[in-house]
């Protein structure tokens, strides 16, 4: 893993607030996340970000099941994750990974209305972490990050976001 470290550094200069780099092993896929999606947020279907056009458990498991590693990124701001993951994911492709895959954070908000067809930012778009049937907090909390339930809108909360990396 220490030769993966470095991007730990990318992301924070990119903005991240801390950045580590876990096992593939320790990126949680749990069946029930992806229900939390469709019964919780308003976002169900409304961009190719989200489900139900975001992959699947099942998809997901199988493919975390294809890295070793991934590199973890901590942001104050959701908009800082969704900024920094595919300039991270591009930067662990040109080192020489090039199966390098970024997921985001929460919906995809750069296009007023999504036209559900085909992305018009693929440069920038990600699908959420949540939204491929992560647990973002087992995952965090395993990785030594910092995660709370938010019971108001006045709280602070904490925002990750992952590459993995072959």
């Amino acid at each position: 893993m220490p030769e993966l470290s470095h991007f730990c550094d990318v992301a924070v200069k990119l903005g991240a607030k801390d950045a580590k780099v876990i096992s593939a092993r320790n990126v949680f896929v749990e069946d029930w996340v992806r229900l939390k999606c469709q019964f919780g947020c308003g976002c169900w279907n409304t961009n190719l970000m989200c489900p139900p056009h975001s992959p699947n458990a099942e998809t997901m498991r199988r493919v975390v099941a294809c890295y070793e590693h991934a590199v973890l990124i901590h942001c104050d701001e959701s908009s800082y994750v969704r900024k920094i993951i595919p300039q991270l994911e591009r930067r662990v492709f040109l080192d020489g990974h090039h199966g390098a895959l970024g997921l985001g954070c929460g919906p995809c908000y750069l296009c007023g209305d999504c036209n559900l067809q085909s992305c018009t930012h693929p440069d920038e778009a990600r699908p959420a972490m949540e939204a491929c049937s992560i647990d973002v907090f087992k995952t965090a909390r395993a990785a030594g990050f910092p995660i709370k339930v938010l019971r108001s809108r006045r709280e602070h909360g904490n925002y990750f976001g992952l590459v993995l990396v072959e």
